[in-house]
């Protein structure tokens, strides 16, 4: 019989980190496990607002220069309609059951707008998710500098954490962990995607609700960010990123930046 550290080993010896050029609701063709983390920045449905506060609406970023090829466009081409219901079944069948054990159960983390939290917390309590909470993430400036002059601009990002009945597993150290959190940026890993979320983030939160050897699972990869930052935790990780310029960037940079494995 293994030993506990026998065992460990035997989950970090063959990570898999995997990233599919699909929809997540083609999950069942590729055979991936079950996660102990689900991790989803979902669209915000800003529609073709999405650059009306920041500086690339115009040519150069001046607003005297007229406005750009931004300008009354969204971020990406499924910026709006975005299921849903079908992204909370999902996370009700991919992640792992609650064990008998306590400080075991898996949790998901939805990277949302603050007016999204009521409408998923609804849905997500139709799946089995009975409990949320959220998070706020404090950046140091504000991209909505075109609104400083009318209005208090915005300077925070929103996540949402669910979980079904049992607590989430919660590696703190010890240390108390307050629901708010500074917004670190990560030079090192070019931004390919307009709302892509940095590694030092990802990272804290991936280190907190899972283990080494673990499964985190990004439905929406976007930039391949959160597989980066699973594979560096020596977590296994596999995302799904539908449209197919982003996909190849996403692996172009994560392919360039660490020694994954993609598919």
């Amino acid at each position: 019989m293994l030993s506990e550290d026998e065992i460990k080993y035997k989950k970090l010896e063959n990570l898999k980190c995997e990233l599919f050029n699909d929809n997540f609701e083609n999950f069942k063709r590729y055979g991936i496990p079950k996660a102990q983390l689900i991790i989803a920045d979902i669209p915000y449905n800003i529609g073709n607002n999405a650059y009306a506060s920041n500086p690339m609406w115009y040519k150069g970023g001046e607003i005297s220069n007229g406005e750009s090829k931004l300008a009354n466009s969204n971020f990406f081409n499924r910026d709006e309609g975005f299921n849903v219901i079908n992204f909370m079944k999902f996370a009700r069948k991919m992640l792992i059951k609650e064990p008998k054990e306590s400080g075991k159960a898996p949790a998901m983390i939805v990277f949302c707008s603050w007016q999204q939290m009521p409408m998923l917390e609804a849905q997500a309590k139709k799946e089995g998710f009975n409990h949320c909470f959220p998070l706020f993430f404090i950046k140091k400036t504000s991209s909505q500098v075109l609104k400083a002059n009318m209005r208090i601009v915005g300077a925070t990002e929103f996540a949402a954490v669910f979980y079904r009945d049992k607590l989430p597993k919660f590696n703190n150290d010890g240390h108390m962990v307050l629901d708010h959190m500074n917004w670190e940026i990560d030079p090192g890993y070019p931004k390919i995607h307009p709302t892509q979320k940095p590694i030092p983030v990802l990272k804290k939160l991936i280190n907190l609700f899972t283990d080494p050897g673990d499964v985190v699972i990004d439905p929406t990869a976007g930039s391949g960010s959160t597989l980066r930052a699973a594979a560096e935790l020596k977590r296994n990780t596999y995302g799904f990123e539908v449209e197919k310029a982003i996909y190849e960037k996403a692996k172009k940079q994560m392919l360039s930046h660490a020694e994954l494995s993609l598919v």
